[in-house]
């Protein structure tokens, strides 16, 4: 067992980094609330890029959000981030995402109590490391960011406390209820319509239907008369939004280009009935959000349903992924029929 940090175990600040993708730090939010759970009195920060920073700010149990701004140089980057953490003289950091920049600047800042995963050469720049293999994929990503979190509370010597149920994210329902009602009365929808929002866009994530199986997919779906489907696009996915509306024709349906920021949008899927796509961060927000979902995954081990299940709760997710292990054939061998059924039959 280590040397707890504190007599009183408490530690006055400490530092959680997760600076890759939107869906990623996400993934982060069960971590996140087990970690302040454990201790409400600790300055709880985090180290994101810019990009996500709309959605720190909505996280309730962050006090304090540090920019990752990465500089083309590793020694002056490195140096420069190391000189952002150093000044908020942390006592603790915990990386649940891994990679040398950030270890190198960790160790320069002199942080008492550096944790990550031992799963790279650099684990060897910290001073706390838990044995993961993620690569294996035997579990959720939140959970891996979750078991972080319980080692060091158990290094402590303290019991972790239960982890918090869905939702994760959560919005003034008064909002949201306005919101929807003028998106349908926008729309001269019927109150009793189902909202379907799917999600085409990638934004560089894991393979994804294509828009011919979307297209499919919705067709399939269609079925139900009372839904209304919503092809959702960020900032730079219109294109691909307006493509697929092209496909589906007389569907009823609409485009909803989000250009008013992550929080508008997420206010969006807020009152969905239901949220389509890939493995991409707004699935993982409607996940948060605990939402109904279907989301589609490729075999590749490092991108497989279990790994990347959203956060919401388990009778409100559907999976789907290919029917063959072969990575060549991607997304082709999905049964867009059976998928429908499966969506009409169990979230609908």
């Amino acid at each position: 067992m280590q040397t707890p940090l504190t007599m009183d175990n408490n530690p006055r600040k400490i530092l959680v980094i997760r600076n890759d993708k939107l869906g990623d730090f996400m993934l982060a939010w069960p971590a996140l609330s087990l970690l302040k759970q454990q201790y409400p009195e600790s300055e709880i920060s985090v180290l994101v890029p810019e990009y996500t920073r709309p959605m720190a700010n909505l996280c309730p149990w962050i006090d304090n959000i540090l920019i990752d701004d990465q500089h083309a140089s590793m020694v002056s980057d490195a140096l420069h981030l190391s000189a952002i953490i150093r000044k908020h003289n942390f006592d603790v950091s915990i990386t649940l995402f891994s990679e040398f920049r950030v270890a190198l600047a960790l160790w320069l800042a002199r942080i008492p109590i550096r944790i990550s995963p031992a799963t790279k050469l650099w684990q060897v720049l910290y001073n706390r490391t838990l044995t993961q293999r993620r690569s294996r994929s035997e579990k959720p990503e939140y959970m891996y960011n979750v078991d972080l979190i319980k080692y060091f509370i158990e290094t402590e010597n303290l019991i972790p406390k239960k982890l918090q149920t869905p939702p994760f994210l959560s919005f003034d329902q008064d909002e949201i209820n306005r919101l929807k009602s003028e998106f349908i009365s926008s729309l001269n929808l019927v109150n009793t319509s189902k909202l379907v929002f799917v999600h085409p866009g990638s934004g560089g994530s894991a393979n994804n239907l294509s828009l011919e199986q979307y297209a499919s997919l919705i067709q399939h779906l269609r079925m139900d008369i009372d839904l209304f489907f919503v092809i959702t696009a960020g900032p730079d996915e219109l294109d691909e939004a307006s493509a697929l509306s092209d496909l589906i024709g007389d569907v009823n349906h609409t485009i909803f280009h989000s250009t008013g920021g992550l929080i508008n949008f997420a206010k969006h899927i807020a009152f969905c009935d239901l949220f389509i796509s890939g493995s991409t961060g707004p699935l993982h927000i409607a996940g948060a959000l605990n939402v109904y979902t279907a989301a589609f995954y490729p075999t590749r081990r490092s991108a497989t349903s279990l790994r990347w299940e959203t956060t919401n709760q388990q009778d409100k997710r559907l999976a789907f992924s290919p029917e063959t292990s072969e990575i060549k054939s991607g997304m082709s061998t999905i049964n867009i029929e059976s998928c429908a059924e499966e969506i009409l039959n169990k979230l609908i």
